[in-house]
């Protein structure tokens, strides 16, 4: 394969980039562009930008961006425009937003924008030459962050004219004169571009009125009171609106439930002072829109969630300002959020005056490709899961992996690995995977983390220095699987110095019995209990430490890494294993290593996923763990001294343990177990075994590999260009799939007790 780093590609034929000069580093200032074109039957738009941009074309969205590349890079989208230059005269406008915040979703770097149109084989506006720019202005300058992790929440002032700029040829406004930036380094976008589907409420929930009440306290998460050189935005009492204060002093009272389904074309009142709840039917990642008028000035506020909290939508749930806020002069206006949102639920406040809204919408923001795959069972309650996989992958893949699509939106790894596997199941490509981890690759170094450390999520901003050392081994073994995969072979030698800095980093926490102590930063096994018997000695990590040393040896042909893994393994089982189960962790007492009595069940998972431990060397600690643990524990409180996982990661290692074995129909009922009530809930599938976080996190995307590979019984080896087919003993009466690979695809399907039906591979591949 060639190599996905490509950053000599001339993308430009004229364009610069532009910005206002001086100000490309303020935070959170929108620049309009506009440029009218003739019509066109051959056309593209190639854009860079940083931080956000919008394009419209002929008054609709056309797209929004950028793809994301590390620090130092940008990446070019090329959007087509063919049959969309059909008007004498076409007003393509671009809004940027130069945000100029350090964040986990976006980073910190200097605005600008550089675009061309190429139509008919010639440059027909490029940034540098005709394009015409203003300052719109109706978007708050001096907003609050949107969370800690993301950059800034949104509030409009508007006039029926606001958006004239955009959607009028003739429209007048004030231009300002822009000054070339400096030189750029691009590379191309690579993944497919996402589409912007618009999906609409399918129910009226409640309506109810707003009465003023005196709140115990105002909301004050950290991104609001740690605003400081190391966290940058605005402080509290700069900011001109704080409409996530506002709501709280309104209390939603005199609740009504509504039971009638939500016609887009039929438009409502909501008088003022009052609210009203719909739903989308399930959890949506995109851009909330609405038509609405107003015949006197009132405040619109979109609040939003995931789910209903005590029947209401709470918008600060997850440590998030989940609303929108619009203060709106008498007029008809066509709203879109410029950010992209996750949500279900979507609750409309007018305030202070009336407002007549129709053609509610989200504009979706998803990968484009996650529906090539087929599943279907004989079990619908199966069938509603893997759906909710393929929603919750779709959502956080359009770019890069992300964590979620809503709180932060950024490329974690470990859920990476988990989500990849995925990624090749649904879309039969590694391209998203190729932009993650050249992402990883690029930079020069990663400010404020010690030489050699990766950052937990990346292309992000990690001003206090803090990181996942777990995270970065994590980081090594996907990259094996990436290989199996049919990664990109060159961008793996390339990454070859990082690995090894890396693991010099961990060199230097070995202590004398070969194992890592006292690591530094956020140590992180998952979200349970777990996390708690991290220090001094954390066995889950130096089992984690064990399958890191093994992958960098057969990733890169180094025969010591496999010898020191070895020895981590036989010092694992000296210390770790109490005779029934293995413990957590050991404490530093002197010269001597004391053994606690801390014991969770995903300790045992990370002994047996990582090859310490196996059902031929502990067989009564696997029965156990094949038994009575899992979702069944919890019906009688089995072995309640050990405790408990939760969804990330323990839940997944289960699983992945109980295919190792063979125990498929244990699977499907652990599949139902964990997951069904989530399904049901919200159409997507979460961070955590409650709804208490994000509940549409891309790693848990994985059960549709599980059930691809569990249930239907298939196993894609594309290095060696051959598919395993092997219907499993499960209590269904039928499955059948089809897999993309590329640009062919594989079709199989079982019926009765495991009679093939259907078992097609790609041209030039063999079957079983």
């Amino acid at each position: 394969m060639h190599s996905a780093v490509n950053i000599t590609e001339p993308f430009f034929r004229q364009a610069l980039p532009v910005w206002l000069p001086g100000r490309e580093t303020e935070m959170n200032l929108t620049l309009g562009f506009r440029a009218i074109l003739p019509p066109s039957h051959d056309a593209s738009l190639r854009i860079a930008a940083w931080t956000r941009y919008r394009v419209w074309l002929n008054g609709n969205v056309l797209a929004w961006g950028p793809t994301r590349g590390p620090h130092g890079y940008y990446r070019v989208d090329e959007w087509d425009l063919n049959g969309k230059l059909h008007q004498e005269r076409n007003l393509l406008a671009i809004e940027v937003a130069g945000y100029n915040v350090n964040s986990y979703e976006l980073l910190d770097q200097p605005s600008f924008l550089q675009a061309e149109v190429e139509g008919d084989g010639k440059v027909m506006a490029a940034t540098d030459l005709n394009f015409e720019a203003l300052i719109p202005g109706e978007r708050e300058q001096k907003a609050a962050r949107y969370s800690f992790q993301r950059g800034f929440s949104e509030v409009y002032r508007l006039r029926c004219d606001s958006f004239s700029w955009r959607t009028d040829l003739n429209a007048t406004f004030k231009r300002v004169s822009l000054q070339t930036q400096g030189e750029k380094r691009l590379l191309a976008h690579h993944v497919p571009l996402p589409q912007f589907d618009l999906r609409y409420p399918i129910a009226h929930v409640s309506h109810g009125r707003l009465e003023p009440i005196e709140p115990e306290s105002l909301y004050s998460d950290r991104s609001l009171v740690n605003i400081s050189d190391q966290f940058k935005g605005y402080r509290l009492e700069e900011l001109e609106e704080t409409p996530f204060r506002d709501i709280q002093k309104l209390a939603s009272v005199r609740s009504v439930q509504d039971d009638g389904s939500y016609s887009p074309n039929e438009p409502f009142t909501i008088p003022a002072d009052t609210w009203s709840i719909i739903d989308f039917g399930v959890n949506l990642t995109g851009f909330p829109g609405l038509h609405v008028a107003c015949e006197t000035p009132a405040r619109m506020i979109l609040a939003f969630d995931e789910i209903l909290t005590n029947g209401d939508v709470n918008d600060k749930r997850l440590g998030c300002i989940n609303v929108v806020d619009y203060h709106l002069e008498p007029g008809t206006y066509a709203l879109d959020a410029f950010e992209p949102y996750t949500l279900r639920y979507l609750k409309i406040y007018a305030i202070g005056g009336g407002v007549s809204v129709n053609r509610i919408h989200l504009r979706e923001h998803a990968s484009p490709d996650a529906s090539k795959a087929t599943f279907r069972c004989s079990d619908d309650q199966i069938n509603r899961i893997f759906e909710a996989a393929r929603e919750t992958y779709r959502q956080n893949a359009v770019d890069i992996f992300t964590d979620c699509p809503s709180r932060e939106r950024a490329g974690w790894l470990c859920d990476s690995f988990f989500t990849s596997r995925t990624a090749l199941d649904l879309t039969g490509h590694t391209k998203v995977e190729d932009n993650f981890l050249q992402n990883f690759l690029l930079p020069e170094r990663f400010p404020f983390l010690p030489e050699g450390m990766l950052p937990m999520c990346y292309p992000s901003d990690h001003n206090d220095g803090v990181y996942i050392p777990n995270w970065a081994m994590w980081f090594v073994i996907e990259l094996e699987e990436y290989r199996n995969r049919g990664g990109d072979s060159q961008l793996i030698a390339d990454l070859k110095p990082r690995v090894m800095a890396l693991m010099d980093y961990f060199k230097r926490y070995e202590n004398s019995d070969g194992l890592l102590e006292k690591l530094e930063q956020w140590v992180f096994v998952e979200w349970s209990r777990a996390n708690d018997f991290v220090q001094d000695v954390n066995y889950p990590t130096n089992m984690l430490y064990h399958g890191c040393l093994r992958s960098v040896a057969r990733l890169y042909n180094e025969d010591a890494f496999a010898k020191k893994a070895e020895r981590v393994k036989t010092r694992i089982l000296e210390q770790s294993f109490d005779g029934e189960y293995f413990v957590d962790n050991a404490l530093r007492e002197g010269e001597t290593l004391r053994l606690t009595r801390n014991r969770s069940e995903t300790c045992q998972y990370y002994a047996f996923f990582f090859d310490i431990a196996s059902a031929e060397t502990h067989p009564e600690l696997w029965r156990k763990l094949r038994d009575d643990f899992g979702p069944i524990r919890t019906e009688d409180d089995r072995h309640p001294e050990i405790h408990a996982s939760n969804a990330f990661i323990g839940y997944y290692l289960r699983l992945e343990l109980l295919s190792r074995y063979g125990e498929a129909e244990i699977i499907l009922r652990d599949v139902r177990g964990y997951f069904s009530y989530m399904a049901e809930q919200t159409g997507t599938l979460w961070e955590n075994a409650g709804s208490y976080a994000s509940c549409n996190h891309g790693f848990a995307s994985h059960v549709a590999h599980v059930l691809l590979r569990d249930s239907l019984g298939v196993q894609v080896f594309p290095l060696e260009k051959r598919v395993r087919f092997s219907p499993p003993k499960v209590s269904l009466d039928w499955a059948d799939a089809e897999i993309p690979m590329g640009e062919s695809k594989i079709v199989c399907g079982w019926s009765g007790d495991g009679n093939i039906d259907t078992a097609i591979a790609p041209e030039g591949w063999r079957m079983n």
